[in-house]
């Protein structure tokens, strides 16, 4: 017997895919996480609220933006794998 030995479903880490996603996150959440802060600050003024109102909106707005930075990377995983069968 050799002396390194397979397990049964191995994987390996697909790094292409992986820096793939990655890189679209990154860019994808700035322009989120940047909306965020602009769209609560916005609507602040719009709703002519104080610095504390304004701070409380773009929390909101911030955790709504993890969400939907949370789906994009899972349903990217579904397309670009993380891991490949040896």
């Amino acid at each position: 017997m050799s002396a390194q030995k397979l397990e049964v479903g191995a994987r390996k880490i697909a790094w292409p895919s992986v820096i793939t996603v990655i890189s679209a996150a990154i860019l994808i959440g700035a322009e989120v996480f940047g909306a965020a802060f602009a769209g609560g600050w916005a609507l602040a003024i719009l709703f002519g609220l104080e610095d504390t109102g304004a701070h409380i909106l773009q929390v909101i707005l911030f955790g709504i933006g993890v969400l939907i930075m949370v789906a994009f990377v899972r349903g990217a995983q579904r397309v670009e794998p993380f891991t490949r069968k040896v």
